[in-house]
């Protein structure tokens, strides 16, 4: 299963906190791994910016909305315990506590504001809000996703010898050593070498197909870039536009050949800064609460 939403975690921390007793951040998240039974794949699962893990940012979010709406207290330092309040909701046993739910405490009210307030009481029953920074993620994802559809229309645009070119050309900026193009004629399905590190001891071949959509590459075209790189003792990269069909996608696995399709480029294209530009810079900042503790020691 996948890591579930902050708000499905409400009710499993309340109940870890049931017994009235001081629990530390991390005996909440065992607790939540195993009401839950996460997989270690869910628990380790990153957010798309790849700072946090999801498990982490929605047992914070939980957390947070708890305490706001007065459920729980922090009598220490990523220290938690249940209020009155907190035991009287156990008792009432909601089916889910979301934020429609805690609503209903004056203190949630002032913490999410009218604005948000009333965008809550107007969703429709059961539709559920994501965190600020679910939100914010999706938000990124949606914009690197039309910004990767743009590249690559830009660069289906352009024709297959420049493409190969601005192929190699990224593979120069994400690190690669310097690269050497092969000749147009007898190429043997070898469109460029690079090397792995810049001081040039391990060659990877290149394969570029610039194709669309429409054509999607096929174990054909891999396994004939897999004999043509035969004994040649390197490594091999095939690049498309398109798509890689299932057949060639596993093909590949078994050849220890890394596939490209458009998707993977225009994102590295991205990751780079390469054919992009910066159009805005968000700077999110957490709490730093190594610096309170020092001061807390003097």
């Amino acid at each position: 299963m996948s890591v579930p939403k902050y708000y499905e975690m409400h009710k499993p921390i309340l109940e870890c906190l049931s017994d009235g007793q001081a629990h530390t951040m991390k005996e909440l998240k065992v607790y939540v791994i195993k009401y839950f039974q996460l997989t270690e794949e869910d628990v380790s699962s990153l957010l798309p910016s790849g700072t946090q893990t999801y498990l982490t940012n929605r047992i914070g979010w939980a957390r947070t909305y708890l305490k706001k709406a007065g459920l729980i207290e922090s009598p220490a330092r990523a220290v938690f315990q249940i209020t009155k309040d907190g035991m009287d909701v156990l008792h009432d046993n909601p089916n889910v506590i979301d934020q429609k739910y805690l609503l209903r405490y004056d203190s949630f009210k002032e913490f999410v504001g009218k604005e948000e307030k009333s965008r809550l009481q107007s969703e429709m029953e059961g539709e559920q809000t994501d965190t600020p920074d679910d939100i914010f993620e999706e938000s990124y994802q949606k914009i690197n996703q039309n910004l990767a559809d743009d590249i690559l229309t830009e660069v289906m645009k352009l024709s297959p010898v420049s493409f190969e070119k601005m192929v190699l050309d990224l593979m120069e900026k994400m690190g690669y050593g310097t690269y050497s193009t092969t000749g147009r004629t007898n190429d043997e399905g070898i469109d460029g070498i690079i090397m792995e590190d810049k001081l040039g001891f391990d060659l990877i071949y290149v394969q570029m197909k610039h194709w669309g959509l429409d054509h999607p590459v096929g174990r054909p075209e891999v396994q004939a870039f897999v004999g043509a790189i035969a004994g040649k003792g390197g490594k091999g990269l095939f690049v498309t536009t398109s798509k890689f069909t299932k057949q060639a996608i596993e093909y590949a696995k078994g050849q220890h050949i890394i596939l490209m399709d458009g998707q993977k480029l225009a994102f590295n294209m991205i990751e780079h800064d390469f054919g992009v530009s910066t159009k805005k810079i968000f700077a999110i900042k957490a709490l730093d609460t190594d610096l309170f503790e020092e001061y807390q020691e003097e």
